[in-house]
This record gives structure tokens, C-alpha cells and sequence, in this order.
């Protein structure tokens, strides 16, 4: 054939670059011929960054051209890499171009391996033949040596699937979707024989007989011209053009295996109707059907559809049941795709009838067929109003019942700190049900004297949430327990009542703390307080006299520690981690000195009963909670109280069994992750403030998760009283500014390869995981390895160590620039692994620096050097080890390497340096690698802000992580 119209005609219709690109990958031995028919000509161009090289198609005769790049220039470099080669290839003498770079195609070997099909792949290179043990996704990534490979689209699909079985022997379920794509393949073979895939079931031989008693037989039979089963579910046939390879259709009523043929299913009279109108269709999709009965009727009776609704009242609930029915009396009914014959005449199945049947339910009543439903209140009233006009058959009279109208009557009795609710009306009628009714969404509640009652809607949104927790809170004689009176003294306030007196001492709670009185401080104080401390101090000591107990939220670096020495009195319990109590001893030691404090650790630890204070960690507490427990403390302290953010966690148990007159948590960040932390701090110093978990979740947690202005409002509302929380830029006005700056890198050419390859892994690993209903946290851990790519490479096991990555050579740039203008920085990373990696680089270029993580066992003294002015310029934390309980405000740099899902904890870092104390403006960098997971961990820190703010006064939405969360960092 001419080639040199077509070279003209592609010349023509590329554009200068495709072209140019064209000429380079020819000249790179991309091209490689696959085959050559008599005006069709099919090249293979392997083209940079495609992982199937795209194929291309030169239609001599009609000079057009396709390529499956699926670009949508009309000429793409492939055509014309393509053209290029043929063209020098013919003037060469050759017939189609051959590339030394290409790697060969994949063929596919089928075996039998007892029931199961047996594959097993090769891949060809002229008379090369090399079997293919790993996956094709492996060797492309470059994590496994392999032959050189062209794949196809094909292809990846089939090592896609093959890669999910990880065996070469196939159950029936896997062989039938590998038939679907080998149907796609040329080259497959049985044994030695080249055989065509067909993915067309192949069904049975059905023959129908009459059998006693009326009833029919049918039987099963091998189909014709299967020359041999391969596996289960798998034949071979022979046909015009040779051997076939096909599925065995599945067969509901024998199941799919050609050992099991023939069998044979007996049908009584009373199904004649489900084999006439269901069986046989069915079996004549795919095989033979002989009928050889003498009785089955040929045909059916001709009868139209129609719709029956069974009614009955079942207590509170009107129960309703549609059926679509032949005949009347009903013969035959419609039961999803089964005809069930009820007797009598054998109806021919209308499925337009039936579906115009359903229609005209769906449109007058909202109902399916089969399905039963139960309604209540005014679903029941608006559906009881549906049935009596509707134009169809109804058995059964419930919907003629009558419901009242008349709302009932509010009767709220409070008196002193007790409090009771009664409804009066057209019928007797608890006060529980109507509001679990009102709960529930209901606007009626069901009357013991039958029907049903219009609630005071309009009462109960305004009242009825408060009016409920208000009631949960009352003991066996109506009183309501301390927490909840400061809510009554406000819903008194709204209902235009008099507060009773018992309430009147709670007043400066309820009137936002304007009116607390002045707390008288320790006489032994050896500091000024600040006017916020102050008042912080002044709520507490309310709080500790009304036996109330209180969350103390301030940001980190706002003296919380000193507020809460000067509002603890009697015998005191403090629980703190670890590394914070030697901050307590020294606050204690430099701002109350007279009082008496004993550390309780060690082996040989034991309480001191004349110990003003007992210094205590969250894992004593764990181990000896039955020795603390048993303890009558008049004061309890949880310094970094997230540490009982699980309620179900041992620590949180403990805490809630210790016995104590005044509660107090302390925390910059009481919410993380999860509502949920809320209600266990709240649940430690006022029990009962935020009912039980279960409720606590339907109230509040689900609504605000999914946006609820409302539910975040009423939570705010009920916690106000007891948690103080204020930002440091409210009261520090004195506090230099802190800036928060992203500092970003781009991974070079050897970090991206790595990083991809494990990206592709970590999604297929989260993917599956999600699939398969893995937990949030278990797939949170299943990034690790990509978010430590983004960092270093050296981190991700098996993987290359490439030297100083670019996240760490930016990092010793920003620190080499920050100590030479004078600064001092904070280098944090919760991987002391990553920390290792940097001292060496800061020896290299001669900083000095000081390290604090968890093996550090003088981390005062490490403080201390660094806090001199002489001291190092760098100090390198681990984020677990110095996050909190550390004054560190000679830095004023800050750098987090590795974003971490939970932005409070990034804070708490940040806040060691940009607290009390600091005299210059903060900068704060997170460090971030470009287009890599770590950007889009930054989007999530944003929606988990939200999540606090919402609880604690700062908007009105919020959500956890999710599900969709998770697939969005994995580019999902």
C-alpha cells in the first residue's frame, strides 16, 4: 500500500508540536508494529508518564487513523510518532518498525485445577516466553523485577483482579468476571489449543413432564456440545470457528455446576403458576426448553390485576398492608417476581397492568405492594384521611376511627428545686409519652382510651428540651440534682415566673457570671493575678461553695495552674501526665509555698494524709484507682483532661469512680476529635448534666455533626454555667502577635516516584478497608507510611535512604537563616525517627541544638539550657514529649514538620513558645510537601476546628472525620 498520501494527510492534521513530539519518540525507539492487515496497519508507541502505551490504528486505503490515547486533537504525537516509524521502517526495507525498548504482550494459559479454573500469565517477546509471577501493577510501580511488559488496558483490569485472589486457582464467582475481561484478550489458550472466550452465559437443556398428584417434573440436562468442563461454572464448546471457552449460566433451582446435571425439581399444582410464568422465561434465556407435560396449561387465564389494602389498628399504631392480587376472590398474587397461585383459575401475568396497579397506589396512598407499614399520630390521622377517599378495596375498618383534634393542657409545677409535669385533655394521658412522642417528631400522642391527642406543639419547642433534661435530672422525689437548678432558674425566667428562693443563690451563673462575688485569695499567695485570673478564680470558688463542678478551657499559656491553686481548698487531689508535674511542684513552690504537696510516685509510693496536695499521673491513677477511690477528697484537679476524652478508656473510668466534693478539668482543648470528649469531662465534674451517652448522641452529637445550628445553641446553653473559656487574644493584649505560616516543598524526581508508589498501595489499602467496614482510626493508621514519604523517605520501610529529603534541607535553610538573624526555634515532629535525620544536617552546617523526646530523662535541665540566653538556638521536641507542660518563650520560631489530622495538638505545640512570658512576635510554620497527602490534611484540621468551636461558642456546625474524609486523602 501507498503510505505517502496518509504521511501527507497526518502531516497535514498535527499540529507542530504533537509533531515535533511525534519525530522525538520515533527517534526514541517508541514505536513498535503489532500487526499489519491488507489496508490496516496497528503500532504500539510507548509514550512517558502512560502506563499502557497507546495503540494506534493507519487506515491506508481511506488515510484516516486512530489512536486509544483518547486525546482530542484530531492528531495526537502518537499517530504521528506512528507514521514516522512505518514510513522509515517500508524505506528501509522492513515491513513494520520493531523496538529494542518495547516489552513484550501478555498471554494467558487456562488449566483445570480440581473445581476451580487454573490461570497463569506469560509474557511473549518474539520467540521469548517468560511466565509471569508478580502483578503487572508491582513491576510498573518498580517495587518488583519482572519482564518487560506492554500491558493493556485489558490487562491491568485482569492483574487487578488476579491481585484481589493472590492465588492462580480461581473460585467459580472470580472465574466468570475473568471471562468478562478475557473475552477482551487474543492470545488465550487451553492446555496447547488456542481457544475464544466467550462471556455469554450457556445454559441447561429444561424439559417439563407430568408427575402424581397433579404436580410437574423438571428436569436438567447437560447442554449440547460441551466437549469438556474446565473448572466449576467453566466449559469448553465446540462451534464453526473452533473451541470456546464460556460460563455455565447459573440455574437457581440446581445451581451452577455441570456435575450436578441432570437434576430434577418437582413443582406441586399450586406452583404451576410460578413455573408457566417465571421458571420457564427464565430458563429459555439461556437454554432449550421442551415441554412434554400433557396437563401444564399453554395457556393461562386472561385476568386483570388489582390492588387489596388490608387495615387494622394495633394499639397506638394504624397498621396498613396493600397486595396485588388476580381475580376476585384473589387466585393469584404478585409477590416481587414470584406468582404465587392461590387457587383456582391460573392467571397470565400483566406486568403493565400491575405496574399501572402500582402506579395508582404509589400516587394515592404512597404505598408498595407487600410491604406493611405502621404509622402513628398524624402520619395515622393523614393516612386514615388517604384510605377513606380512596377508590380501590379495602378490608378491615381502622381508618374510620376517630382522632381528636384538641390540643392538650400544660400543667408545670415547680416548687422549691422540684419540679413535676402533668397534660390534661380529651383523655388520659402520661407525661412520658407525650414526650417521647414530642421527641420522636410526633405531633400526637397516642391516648390509653384509644386514638390519639393533639400535642402543644408550640409549648414544646420552646420549653420541651429543656423541660426533659430537667426531668431526667430529678431523684425519687422529684428534686433536681445541683447542675440542673441553674437551668430551672432560666426556664423560670422565660415562663415569666418567680425564681423560687431556694434558686436565688445561683443567680451570677445564670446572668453570665456578671454579678460572682469576689473570692477572697490564699492568704500565702506569693503572686499578683491578672483581672482575668482573677475572675477566673472568683467562678471557681462559686462553683466549689454551690458543690458544682467546673471545666476550665482557657488557652494554653493563661495561667489555668495558678487559678486553680488559688480556688482548691481542703484535702486536693491533682491528676496531670507525667511531664507536667515537676510544673505543678514548681508552681506550687513559687506561689503558694505554705502549702504541703506530696508527689505520689514510685514504688514505694503512699498518700500522705497530711498532704494539702497529692500529685498523682493519669497511668497511677489507672493502675491504683481502688487506693485513690477509696480516698474522701475534698478536691479533685485533671490538668490536660483530654486524657479521658474515651469515656470507655480505663482512665476515664477510673476518674469517674474518684470521690470528691469540687471537680475540676483543665484543658486548652476539652474537644479533639468527637463530641463525645464533651460529655465525658462534663460526666466527670457534674454527672448527669448531659444525661446518658445514648442520649447525649441523639440530642446533640448526631444533629450538630450534621450541621445543626439548633442542637450546637441548646448544648451551649446547658454547659455555659460550667465551662470558662477564654482566648489569649481576649485577655492578653500585652501577648505579641503569632503568625501562622505555611512553608512549603516540592519533592524532587526520586522522592515523587517513591511517594506515587506508595500512594498507590495506601489507596488500594484504605479503599478495601472502608470496603470492607474497617474503623476510622484503622485506616488513619494505614496512612502513616504516605505521610512519612511526604516527609523523608528513609522513614517508609523498604524504601531507599536518597540523603537529606527536601522537607529536611528547607528546614536547616529556614533554621540556618533564623539563628543568624539572632532567633531561637522549636523544631517539632511526632516521629522521633524524622528528629534523627535532622541533628546530623544541623552538625553539617554547625548549629547547635538540644533535644527533648521521650527517652530524655533531666527535661528540666534540657529546659533550662535552652531557655538561657546562651543556650542553643534550635531545641528538637517530639510532639508526644513536648506538646504540653513546657515554658519555652526564648524560641520565637516555630516549625511543625508533619501536619498531624488533630489541630489542637499542632496548638498546644505552638503554644510552648507564644504564651505568659514572651516578649517577641511568634512565627509559626507547617511544614507541608506540595501535592502530596499533607495538603489536604490541612483542609481536615479546618473542619476539626469547627467541631470545638461549635460546643464551646465559636459557630454554629461542626463534623468529625468521615468516611468521605478519609478517600479525599488518598485522592479517592
Amino acid at each position: 500500500m501507498e503510505l505517502e498520501p496518509l504521511f501527507r494527510a497526518v502531516r497535514e492534521a498535527c499540529s507542530t508540536r504533537a509533531w515535533s513530539q511525534g519525530i522525538e519518540l520515533a527517534r526514541g525507539d517508541a514505536v513498535d508494529g503489532i500487526s499489519e492487515a491488507d489496508d490496516e496497519v496497528t503500532l504500539r508507541v510507548k509514550s512517558p508518564g502512560r502506563t499502557v502505551a497507546p495503540e494506534v490504528m493507519l487506515y491506508l486505503d481511506y488515510e484516516e487513523w486512530d489512536c486509544s490515547c483518547e486525546e482530542v486533537a484530531d492528531c495526537c504525537e502518537h499517530v504521528a510518532a506512528a507514521m514516522i516509524a512505518l514510513r522509515r521502517a517500508r524505506k528501509e526495507g522492513r515491513g513494520l518498525p520493531r523496538s529494542a525498548k518495547a516489552g513484550g504482550r501478555v498471554s494467558y494459559r487456562l488449566a483445570t485445577d480440581g473445581d476451580r479454573l487454573e490461570v497463569t500469565r506469560v509474557v511473549l517477546r518474539g520467540d521469548e516466553e517468560l511466565e509471569l509471577t508478580v502483578s503487572l501493577a508491582a513491576i510498573l510501580a518498580g517495587r518488583e523485577r519482572g519482564p518487560a511488559v506492554e500491558p493493556s488496558k485489558v490487562d491491568l483490569s485482569i492483574d487487578r483482579l488476579l491481585s484481589m485472589t493472590r492465588v492462580r486457582s480461581l473460585p467459580m464467582e472470580i472465574a466468570h468476571s475473568l471471562l468478562r475481561l478475557l473475552a477482551e484478550v487474543e492470545d488465550v489458550r487451553l492446555g496447547d489449543a488456542k481457544v475464544r472466550v466467550d462471556a455469554t452465559p450457556l445454559g441447561p437443556r429444561a424439559i417439563v413432564r407430568d408427575a402424581g398428584r397433579g404436580g410437574f417434573v423438571l428436569r436438567l440436562e447437560r447442554p449440547t456440545g460441551v466437549e469438556r468442563v474446565v473448572s466449576a461454572g467453566v466449559v469448553a464448546c465446540r462451534d464453526d470457528r473452533g473451541l470456546v471457552v464460556r460460563p455455565l449460566g447459573s440455574v437457581e433451582v440446581v445451581g451452577a455446576k455441570l456435575e450436578r446435571l441432570p437434576a430434577e425439581s418437582h413443582y406441586g399444582r399450586d406452583r404451576a403458576a410460578e413455573l408457566v410464568a417465571e421458571v420457564l422465561p427464565r430458563l429459555r434465556e439461556s437454554g432449550q426448553v421442551l415441554v412434554e407435560s400433557k396437563h401444564l396449561p399453554k395457556q393461562v387465564s386472561k385476568l386483570e390485576p388489582r390492588i387489596i389494602i388490608d387495615v387494622e389498628q394495633h394499639g397506638a399504631a394504624l397498621m396498613v398492608l396493600p397486595s396485588l392480587v388476580y381475580g376476585d376472590p384473589p387466585c393469584a398474587r404478585a409477590d416481587g417476581d414470584q406468582l404465587v397461585h392461590l387457587g383456582g383459575p391460573l392467571p397470565s401475568r400483566d406486568r403493565r397492568a400491575e405496574g399501572r396497579a402500582v402506579a395508582s397506589l404509589r400516587e394515592q396512598l404512597d404505598l408498595v405492594p407487600g410491604r406493611r407499614v405502621e404509622v402513628t399520630g398524624r402520619d395515622a390521622i393523614a393516612m386514615a384521611a388517604k384510605l377513606r377517599g380512596y377508590r380501590g378495596t379495602i378490608e378491615g375498618g381502622a381508618h374510620d376511627a376517630l382522632y381528636s383534634d384538641d390540643p392538650l393542657d400544660v400543667e408545670l409545677d415547680i416548687s422549691g428545686t422540684a419540679m413535676s409535669l402533668r397534660f390534661q385533655g380529651v383523655g388520659d394521658v402520661d407525661a412520658a409519652d407525650v414526650m417521647r412522642a414530642w421527641e420522636r417528631g410526633d405531633d400526637v400522642v397516642a391516648l390509653s382510651s384509644g386514638g390519639w391527642a393533639a400535642l402543644p406543639v408550640d409549648w414544646l419547642q420552646r420549653f420541651g428540651d429543656r423541660v426533659s433534661a430537667l426531668l431526667a435530672a430529678r431523684d425519687a422525689d422529684g428534686r433536681l440534682a445541683p447542675h440542673a437548678r441553674p437551668a430551672l432558674a432560666k426556664l423560670c425566667d422565660e415562663l415569666e415566673r418567680p425564681r423560687p428562693p431556694e434558686l436565688q443563690m445561683l443567680a451570677p451563673l445564670i446572668d453570665d457570671f456578671e454579678t460572682i462575688p469576689a473570692a477572697e485569695l490564699p492568704s500565702d499567695l506569693e503572686a499578683e493575678l491578672r483581672d482575668y485570673q482573677q475572675r477566673g478564680v472568683d467562678w471557681l470558688c462559686f462553683l466549689r461553695r454551690a458543690g458544682l463542678g467546673a471545666v476550665l478551657a482557657d488557652d494554653m499559656g493563661l495561667g489555668k495552674t495558678i487559678q486553680a491553686l488559688c480556688a482548691v481548698s481542703g484535702r486536693t487531689l491533682v491528676v496531670c501526665p507525667r511531664s507536667v508535674v515537676h510544673n505543678w511542684v514548681d508552681e506550687i513552690d513559687r506561689f503558694r509555698p505554705a502549702l504541703r504537696h506530696r508527689v505520689y510516685h514510685g514504688a514505694k509510693r503512699e498518700l500522705d494524709p497530711n498532704a494539702d496536695i497529692t500529685l498523682t499521673t493519669y497511668a497511677l491513677l489507672r493502675n491504683d484507682i481502688e487506693r485513690l477511690a477509696a480516698e474522701p477528697w475534698s478536691c479533685v484537679v485533671l490538668d490536660e483532661s483530654q486524657a479521658i476524652k474515651n469515656p470507655d478508656s480505663q482512665v476515664a473510668r477510673a476518674a469517674f469512680r474518684l470521690q470528691a466534693d469540687f471537680r475540676v478539668t483543665m484543658s486548652g482543648t476539652p474537644v479533639e476529635n468527637r463530641l463525645a470528649e464533651l460529655w465525658s469531662q462534663m460526666h466527670f465534674v457534674n454527672r448527669g448534666l448531659l444525661g446518658g451517652r445514648e442520649d447525649f448522641r441523639v440530642r446533640f452529637e448526631r444533629p450538630i455533626a450534621s450541621g445543626s445550628p439548633d442542637a450546637a445553641a441548646r448544648l451551649r446553653q446547658r454547659i455555659k454555667p460550667f465551662v470558662l473559656r477564654r482566648r489569649k487574644t481576649e485577655v492578653l493584649s500585652e501577648l505579641p502577635p503569632r503568625t501562622d505560616a505555611l512553608l512549603h516543598c516540592v519533592l524532587d524526581e526520586a522522592e515523587r516516584r517513591v511517594y506515587d508508589a506508595v500512594l498507590l498501595g495506601t489507596r488500594d489499602k484504605v479503599v478495601k478497608q472502608l470496603a470492607e467496614g474497617g474503623s476510622v482510626l484503622g485506616v488513619l493508621e494505614a496512612l502513616l507510611r504516605l505521610r512519612q514519604a511526604a516527609c523523608d523517605t528513609a522513614l517508609v520501610p523498604g524504601q531507599p535512604d536518597l540523603g537529606a529529603s527536601s522537607k529536611l534541607r528547607r528546614l536547616v535553610m529556614a533554621l540556618d537563616q533564623a539563628a543568624g538573624a539572632g532567633s531561637k526555634a522549636l523544631v517539632f515532629s511526632q516521629w522521633t525517627s524524622l528528629l534523627d535525620r535532622v541533628e546530623p544536617l544541623l552538625g553539617d552546617v554547625g548549629i547547635d541544638h538540644c533535644r527533648l523526646d521521650g527517652s530524655t530523662r533531666d527535661r528540666a535541665a534540657v529546659v533550662r539550657r535552652f531557655q538561657h540566653p546562651t543556650g542553643p538556638p534550635v531545641m528538637l521536641i517530639s510532639l508526644k514529649a513536648g506538646g504540653t507542660g513546657l515554658n519555652l518563650t526564648a524560641a520565637d520560631h516555630v516549625f511543625l514538620l508533619d501536619p498531624w489530622w488533630n489541630p489542637a495538638v499542632e496548638d498546644q505545640a505552638a503554644d510552648r513558645a507564644h504564651r505568659i512570658g514572651q516578649d517577641k512576635p511568634v512565627m509559626v510554620y507547617r511544614m507541608v510537601a506540595k501535592d502530596t497527602v499533607e495538603e489536604r490534611i490541612l483542609l481536615l484540621q479546618d473542619r476539626k476546628r469547627a467541631l470545638a468551636d461549635a460546643a464551646l461558642g465559636q459557630a454554629d456546625a461542626a463534623a468529625a472525620i468521615t468516611r468521605d474524609d478519609l478517600l479525599a486523602l488518598v485522592g479517592e
